[in-house]
């Protein structure tokens, strides 16, 4: 592990920069409309839009740098980013914020997309597995370490925005002087929807459910908290929480998939989910016990995006592998959009109960699905599924075909 973190540091700290950038971002903004007074439908859209970029900007980002290259992609998407994050507190009207937040997803889905496929290409047959990990580690951690950065200033003044914005432009930094060649990047085949749901309607249906999810968590928990009448400190612990989650609980059901019927435990981890978010809903809860939900919530929803990534798989070759992953992560984009609007509404409609409330109702849809697919055919044996992988639903499809490419190795005789 050490001998792969020296290879591939320059990367790794750049993309923790960008990662807490892009924390700090996501919380603020939500902690900032409640306080200029923004509605929770107008904060809805705003979030919405980030999703709406990236799920373009990752269509798009692969012409891009086939046309002009890695590093001049990578540095102007990062100035555009930079540029953003302070002219959000210059024109705090949510109409702007909506279409900063399109640009800015695009930015962030090119630069992601650049730096993955930049990290792939630094790793070795050997290394590919750790570095990918090391990678999705380095993500979780970026996110839970800018929640404490959120806490060092006013969130209704200027330097919260320009802290994001200091750190994205150092993060290329690192990146931009690294030793290490701009890869060689080719296009990948696609795989048509139709032919995806015939191969696993419910690693399609499961995987549209929770961009939904990931979408609510990512953009509208600090939404939720300015409703719930949360501190600033006490929102950016939730959020925290939440990412902590899905960090512990994202290896130990990964490995119990392996050696189980994977529709089986999708079926329990979703039940879980909508058992716990219930409670959410119906109680008045403390705000310790408001942070173990927050685990909860981010330990079922992070594993069970990998879970339906890894069962699709299942019904796949080797070849069709990558083609596939770029199709479910455009499902899972839509999802992504349509999932802030949503929650924005329940939360209008029936209060901060709305949160747990929409949460609660995409697990228990996830569970249902899976037990009546359990019904309609019988799942593959446990020894001829393919190995887990822990893959966040902010990477994009290159980071997951390097997974395809790290789990193709380790097969090879």
């Amino acid at each position: 592990m050490t001998r792969v973190f020296m290879a591939s540091w320059p990367l790794l700290l750049g993309m923790l920069l960008l990662m807490i950038g892009n924390g700090i971002q996501g919380t603020l903004l939500g902690i900032r409309g409640n306080i200029e007074g923004f509605s929770t439908q107008q904060m809805s859209i705003v979030m919405s839009a980030y999703f709406l970029g990236f799920l373009f900007g990752s269509r798009m980002a692969p012409e891009l740098i086939r046309r002009v290259g890695h590093v001049r992609v990578f540095a102007a998407l990062g100035s555009m980013i930079s540029a953003v994050l302070v002219l959000y507190a210059a024109v705090p009207d949510w109409m702007v914020w909506a279409g900063l937040r399109v640009l800015i997803g695009f930015c962030f889905a090119g630069v992601y997309v650049t730096a993955e496929s930049w990290l792939n290409n630094t790793a070795t047959n050997d290394t590919r597995g750790q570095t990918l990990s090391l990678y999705m580690i380095v993500q979780m951690a970026g996110i839970i370490s800018a929640q404490g950065i959120v806490n060092l200033a006013d969130p209704a003044g200027f330097m919260l925005f320009v802290i994001p914005s200091v750190l994205v432009s150092l993060a290329f930094t690192p990146i931009l002087l690294s030793i290490s060649p701009a890869p060689a990047f080719g296009s990948t085949k696609r795989m048509g929807f139709a032919r995806l749901y015939g191969v696993s309607p419910l690693g399609v249906v499961g995987i549209f459910l929770m961009g939904g999810v990931f979408a609510a968590l990512f953009g509208m928990a600090a939404v939720w908290g300015g409703i719930a009448g949360l501190s600033v400190l006490e929102i950016t612990m939730f959020v925290a929480a939440i990412y902590f989650g899905g960090l512990v609980f994202q290896y130990p059901i990964g490995w119990v998939s392996d050696r189980m019927d994977r529709r089986q435990l999708i079926l329990i981890v979703a039940v879980a989910g909508a058992l716990v978010c219930l409670v959410a809903t119906v109680l008045s809860l403390g705000f310790t016990a408001l942070l173990g939900v927050a685990m909860v919530i981010g330990g079922v929803s992070n594993p069970l995006y990998s879970l339906l990534l890894a069962y699709t798989n299942d019904y796949l070759e080797q070849d069709d592998m990558a083609a596939a992953s770029g199709g479910l992560m455009f499902v899972n984009g839509l999802g992504a959009v349509v999932g802030p609007l949503i929650i924005g509404w329940m939360m209008a409609a029936v209060g901060p109960n709305g949160f747990f409330l929409y949460l609660g109702v995409l697990c228990a849809l996830l569970a249902g699905y899976a037990a009546w697919r359990m019904t309609r055919r019988p799942s593959p044996r446990v020894d001829d599924t393919g190995a887990f992988t822990a893959v966040t639903p902010g990477t994009t499809a290159v980071a997951y075909e390097a997974v395809i490419e790290a789990q193709g190795d380790d097969a090879a005789p």
